[in-house]
C-alpha cells in the first residue's frame, strides 16, 4: 500500500465523500407505491440450479432461465420493472433472511407456502401445484417410500420434502444438502441411493434414462412467490399481474413450455 500526506483540507472532503456513498440508498418504490431493493427494478432471488424451474443461461438477458424464471419476467414487465436475478442459498429464502437483509424484493425458488414460512415472510397466491417423489437408479431394488428402512436418502436442507422424508419414511438414513446440484452428484457417485424431493426436479433426472421415479406423492404443495412481510403493496401488485397472465393466456402459454399437458 502506497501512504502519501494530503492537506488537511482534502482529507475532510474524501472523508465526507466515503459517508455520503456508505449512506447511498438505490431503493425506491414502484409506481403503485411498493417498496422495492433498487429503484426501476424487480431484484429477484433464486436457488440455482433447480430445472425446470431455474437454471443458468448465459444466452438469455438475465442469464437465467425456467419456468419461475418466464413467471417473473413477465411479471416484472407487467410492473414496468427491469428483471435482476440473484442466485441464493435456499435456506437464506425460506427464512427471510435473504429478504430481511434487503437482498432482494421476492424470492422466486419452488417454494412451497407453509403456515412455518408464513410466519417470516409474506406469500404472493401460489403458481403451481407439486408433487413429491422418490428418485432411484433404474433397475434399483427400490420400489417406494417403504423400502428405505437403512437406505441413504438425499435431500434439501429446509425444503418439504426433507420434512416429508422424515415424517414417513423413519427408518430411512435422511443426509441433507445445500441443493440440488449437490444431491444429484451424490447419487451419481453412489453416496445416497435416492432422492426424495419436488417431482418436476426428480422428472428432469430422469430424462436420460439412468434414473426413475419410482413413486410420487400427494401432499397438496402450492408454489408462491415469497416477499419481505410488510411489503403488502407489492404482493397486491404481483396476484394482479399472475391474475391478468391467467385471464389472457400468457400463464398457459409459459406452463406450456416446460410440463407436459395431458
Amino acid at each position: 500500500m502506497h501512504k502519501s500526506r494530503l492537506p488537511a483540507l482534502a482529507l475532510t472532503t474524501l472523508a465526507a465523500l466515503a459517508l455520503g456513498a456508505c449512506g447511498s440508498d438505490d431503493s425506491g418504490k414502484t409506481d403503485s407505491g411498493a417498496d422495492v431493493v433498487k429503484a426501476g427494478t424487480l431484484t429477484v432471488c433464486s436457488d440455482v440450479p433447480y430445472p425446470p424451474f431455474e437454471d443458468f443461461d448465459t444466452s438469455s438477458d438475465s442469464g437465467f432461465k425456467g419456468f419461475d424464471v418466464d413467471i417473473v419476467d413477465e411479471v416484472a414487465d407487467r410492473l414496468d420493472l427491469e428483471l435482476s436475478i440473484k442466485d441464493s442459498g435456499f435456506d437464506a429464502l425460506q427464512s427471510g433472511q435473504a429478504l430481511n437483509a434487503g437482498t432482494c424484493d421476492l424470492a422466486a425458488s419452488a417454494m412451497t407456502i407453509t403456515d412455518d414460512r408464513k410466519k417470516n415472510l409474506d406469500f404472493t397466491d401460489g403458481y403451481y401445484v407439486s408433487k413429491q417423489s422418490l428418485l432411484v437408479p433404474a433397475g434399483s431394488d427400490i420400489k417406494g417410500i417403504g423400502d428405505l428402512d437403512g437406505v441413504k436418502v438425499g435431500v434439501q436442507q429446509g425444503t418439504t420434502g426433507k420434512t416429508y422424508t422424515e415424517e414417513n419414511a423413519k427408518g430411512a438414513k435422511v443426509v441433507t444438502f445445500p441443493s440440488d446440484a449437490e444431491m444429484f452428484q451424490a447419487i451419481k457417485a453412489g453416496q445416497v441411493k435416492a432422492l426424495l424431493q419436488d417431482l418436476p426436479v426428480n422428472l428432469d433426472h430422469a430424462k436420460d434414462g439412468k434414473y426413475e421415479v419410482v413413486e410420487t406423492f400427494e401432499t397438496d404443495e402450492n408454489y408462491g412467490f415469497a416477499i419481505k412481510k410488510g411489503n403488502t403493496q407489492l404482493v397486491e401488485d404481483i396476484n394482479e399481474a399472475l391474475d391478468e397472465m391467467r385471464s389472457d393466456g400468457t400463464y398457459d402459454e409459459i406452463y406450456n413450455k416446460y410440463f407436459e399437458v395431458e
